[in-house]
C-alpha cells in the first residue's frame, strides 16, 4: 500500500512540475511580444517625426522670402510683426493675452481668430498645446509669430477630437497682445515677505530672532537656432 501511495505522489509531482514548466514557457512569448511591440512603436514614432520634419523643411525651402528660425524644442517660427524694443518675455507667474489662428501645415484655416476668440493663458499653469506653451515664452508684447509645429508637440495622436486629426502638424499664428503679473501670485508673495519674524525663547529666557534664509534662421545654406 505504501508503494502505491509513493507512486501516486511521484505521479502528482511529475504532473505539477510539467504544468508549472509549461506555464512559465507559455509566458515568455508574451514578454518578448511586448518588447517587440514597444520597439516597433518607437520606430514608427521616429519615422513619423522625421517625415513631418521633412514636410516642414520643404515648406520653408519653398518660401525663401520668409525667414524661419529653428528652436531647440523641435519647431520653427517666423515673425510677421516684430517688436525689437522690448526685452521682456512672459514667464511663469504671468498671464498672457493673445489671439490665435490655427491652420493645417499647407495653410488651410482650421480655426480662425474669430472662431477661437481672445485667449488667456496662465503661464505654465494651464494645459495647452505643448508647442504654444513654449513658443509664447519666446515672444515680446505686440509681436505676431507664425509657428510650424510637428504633431508630437501639437495635438499628437488623438487630435482635438473635433477638426484636428490624428498626427497632424500645424501652422499656428499668435499675436501676443499683452502679459502681466498674475495678481494672485503677487499677493501671495507680498504676504510672505511681510510675515512677522518669529522669536523663540532660549533656556536662559532670552530671545533669538529667526530670520528666513533666502538663501536660426532656416535657409538653404545655413540654420540658426533660437534658444528657448
Amino acid at each position: 500500500m505504501s508503494y502505491l501511495k509513493l507512486g501516486i505522489f511521484a505521479l502528482l509531482f511529475t504532473v505539477l512540475s510539467a504544468s508549472c514548466k509549461h506555464h512559465e514557457e507559455a509566458r515568455k512569448p508574451i514578454s518578448q511580444a511586448s518588447g517587440t511591440f514597444m520597439k516597433k512603436s518607437a520606430d514608427r514614432n521616429k519615422k513619423l517625426v522625421a517625415n513631418e520634419e521633412d514636410v516642414i523643411k520643404k515648406i520653408i525651402k519653398n518660401n525663401p522670402k520668409v525667414k524661419y528660425y529653428a528652436t531647440r524644442k523641435g519647431y520653427w517660427l517666423s515673425y510677421d510683426e516684430r517688436n525689437p524694443t522690448d526685452t521682456q518675455t512672459p514667464k511663469k507667474g504671468d498671464i498672457a493675452y493673445f489671439n490665435l489662428e490655427i491652420k493645417d501645415i499647407k495653410g488651410k484655416i482650421i480655426y480662425s481668430e474669430a472662431d477661437l476668440g481672445p485667449q488667456t493663458y496662465y503661464i505654465d499653469k494651464q494645459d495647452i498645446m505643448i508647442g504654444l506653451r513654449d513658443g509664447i515664452k519666446l515672444m515680446h508684447k505686440n509681436e505676431t509669430v507664425t509657428f510650424l509645429f510637428p504633431s508630437h508637440i501639437a495635438y499628437g495622436y488623438h487630435g482635438d477630437n473635433k477638426k484636428i486629426g490624428t498626427n497632424e502638424p500645424l501652422m499656428c499664428t499668435v499675436t501676443l497682445r499683452n502679459f502681466i503679473k498674475d495678481p494672485s501670485v503677487a499677493t501671495s508673495t507680498a504676504s510672505e515677505t511681510t510675515k512677522p519674524v518669529e522669536k523663540i525663547a532660549t533656556p536662559a529666557n532670552t530671545a533669538k530672532t529667526i530670520t528666513e534664509q533666502t538663501s536660426k534662421p532656416i535657409t538653404q545654406t545655413k540654420k540658426d537656432t533660437i534658444n528657448p
